[in-house]
């Protein structure tokens, strides 16, 4: 009988990504590398748990999506994160920052300072520069601030990162350019909180991380595992969760939230036979924030 894996979800590590599996072992992920393996027979996804205890009812949750949870503990996992606002308490410091995923995509965040550049690199952020370093709360009302003051968001679906990834500009200053404009508006503004330190413009650029000179237009991405079903493809890059794999069909990107929930084995065929549905190939208009 195959082993069975199960995989916990992908990590940026010094720069790096890997597949964390259930146990703490990790996969390194590089260029090139083949990722095969198949889903097991017989079983369907079920809820992974939440922080760190597994779910009392290993309740069978959807294969599409995400969360790779049921209600009740992703109501418990929430209740104790940044993002939930129930941690006032935090005593760590935040940094402020602006990400940018493409044209006319930039969104404004806070991370503590202790992660470093690992947040921005889990959201698949091309490039970005911190505004300024403060308490939790302060850092907050910065986010807040500049979310209404600027007209950015707190938030960008996955999807619309995805459809642009192989179409952003190859000039590294060319990435950067909305980020130094809204950076100049972010710290003309009044209203910051005395707390929290302003930081000087300094962009910093993830293509080579993600690989994306190495990116094509994808063909497709996968939309959710089925018992049986294999994923197999070579590794050309990666950003936020997303792999990118060259298949006989053509590139495929594989969003690893999906793989928590089902057991893993080893590959028993040759090809990539779970759905695939077609990603949206054209490049997005600017905006207009300029």
């Amino acid at each position: 009988m195959a082993q069975v894996w199960r995989c916990v979800g992908m990590r940026w590590a010094d720069g790096s990504p890997q597949l964390v599996w259930d146990g703490g072992r990790r996969s390194a992920l590089t260029w090139g590398k083949t990722v095969a393996f198949g889903v097991e027979e017989g079983g369907g996804r079920t809820c992974v748990g939440a922080r760190g205890n597994p779910c009392p009812g290993r309740t069978q949750v959807p294969a599409r999506g995400t969360g790779a949870r049921c209600e009740e503990c992703a109501r418990l996992e929430r209740a104790h994160s940044v993002a939930a606002d129930t941690m006032a308490d935090d005593p760590r410091p935040y940094h402020v920052y602006l990400a940018w995923f493409g044209p006319g995509l930039v969104k404004v965040g806070i991370t503590a300072v202790e992660r470093g550049a690992a947040r921005l690199l889990e959201q698949g952020a091309v490039c970005f520069s911190r505004l300024g370093t403060g308490p939790l709360m302060a850092a907050r009302r910065t986010e807040e601030l500049l979310r209404s003051a600027l007209g950015v968001p707190d938030r960008i679906a996955y999807a619309e990162k995805r459809a642009v990834r192989a179409w952003l500009p190859r000039d590294a200053g060319e990435r950067a350019a909305e980020v130094v404009a809204l950076h100049a508006r972010a710290v003309a503004l009044g209203g910051w909180p005395e707390s929290l330190a302003r930081e000087p413009c300094r962009v910093a650029d993830h293509a080579e991380a993600f690989g994306l000179s190495r990116l094509s237009a994808p063909v497709g991405e996968v939309r959710g595992l089925v018992a049986g079903g294999v994923v197999r493809g070579e590794l050309v890059g990666a950003a936020g969760p997303d792999l990118h794999l060259r298949t006989p069909r053509g590139e495929v990107v594989l969003d690893t939230r999906l793989l928590p929930g089902w057991g893993l084995v080893p590959a028993a065929q040759r090809e990539l036979s779970v759905p695939v549905v077609p990603l949206r190939r054209e490049a997005p208009a600017q905006d207009g924030l300029f």
